[in-house]
């Protein structure tokens, strides 16, 4: 890890609709170039319906990005799971991926990721607090053991100081206002990390393509070791 250590963004891409109401994959694209991240977690990545084919085409990624595809999709045609994908910067190793699934009445998951440094999960929390809670204390759970975690997503809670409790051994950074992208009021997206780890920067991208590629705003943090 360098001395800023490395950069996590998370960004919902609505299935790379944007505000136009155009699939525009080659927007996203450009998106997550120009955030200078390490490593990805996106959220609606893939089709609600099945088999859930992905949004993004994965030739693109290769030939078009300097990142590399998590293999946490469950079939041949999804990038990820339950929507949840991650990308890493080449040449940036990964160790187990551990699928958790979350209650809920709507379908959700998360998908814990082991780095060199830190264990990563990537979430998309559904829409009912209650459930969210319940959803938390789930993730929590699946990485207990782990010395070092970072928890980045789409966490759909509009408070700025309620309904995380179940986190109270993270450090829960929200960067900024990133929804919706027309008119951002509220800070949805959010990245967490554990005891051992600290936040150096963190941010909003709100310029160039990403003010229409999606209703979200992508977020970003340095993250090192404390």
């Amino acid at each position: 890890m360098s001395d800023k250590g490395l950069r996590v963004a998370s960004y919902n891409i609505r299935k790379a609709k944007g505000l136009d109401q155009r699939r525009d994959p080659g927007r996203i694209l450009q998106v997550l170039n120009g955030l200078d991240a390490d490593v990805v977690a996106l959220q609606e990545a893939d089709r609600r319906l099945a088999p859930r084919p992905t949004a993004l085409c994965r030739a693109m990624i290769a030939a078009e990005t300097d990142f590399e595809v998590v293999p946490i999709a469950r079939n041949d045609v999804s990038l990820g799971w339950h929507g949840n994908a991650v990308l890493l910067r080449k040449g940036l190793g990964h160790g187990r991926i551990t699928h958790i699934d979350l209650p809920g009445l709507e379908p959700r998951g998360a998908v814990r990721v082991d780095l060199d440094h830190f264990s990563l999960v990537a979430t998309h929390l559904g829409l009912m607090r209650r459930y969210r809670t319940q959803q938390l204390r789930a993730i929590a759970r699946a990485v207990d053991e782990a010395e070092r975690v970072v928890v980045a997503g789409d966490f759909n809670e509009w408070s700025p100081h309620k309904g995380l409790e179940v986190l109270h051994d993270f450090d829960v950074h929200a960067p900024g206002h990133s929804f919706h992208a027309a008119r951002p009021i509220a800070a949805l997206d959010r990245i967490a990390v554990s005891r051992g780890l600290a936040v150096r920067a963190a941010g909003v991208v709100n310029e160039g393509p990403a003010r229409h590629a999606s209703d979200h705003l992508p977020i970003w943090a340095d993250i090192g070791v404390a």
